[in-house]
């Protein structure tokens, strides 16, 4: 077999390989695109539960009060030391 032939028959070879690759990987992506779709219409994620980090009214009071705690016993302890 003439190198030319070899040669072309390679290239053929590569270019169907290469096909078939991207042919599969862009089935693959329009796939779980619609997967994703489908299970966020039919399976919508849940609210999330409230913060518990945000401040109401009383937590704030409670908050101001440890704050009141906490330098008196600071200040008692430099005090005495």
């Amino acid at each position: 077999m003439p190198e030319s032939t070899l040669i072309s028959e390679g290239l053929s070879l590569m270019a169907l390989g290469m096909g078939f690759v991207f042919v599969f990987l862009s089935v693959l992506v329009v796939t779980t695109t619609l997967m994703s779709k489908v299970i966020g219409r039919f399976f919508p994620e849940p609210p999330a539960p409230p913060d518990p980090t945000r401040r109401t009214a009383a937590s704030a009071a409670d908050e101001d009060e440890l704050k009141v705690v906490i330098s008196a016993a600071l200040h008692r302890f430099r005090k005495r030391h």
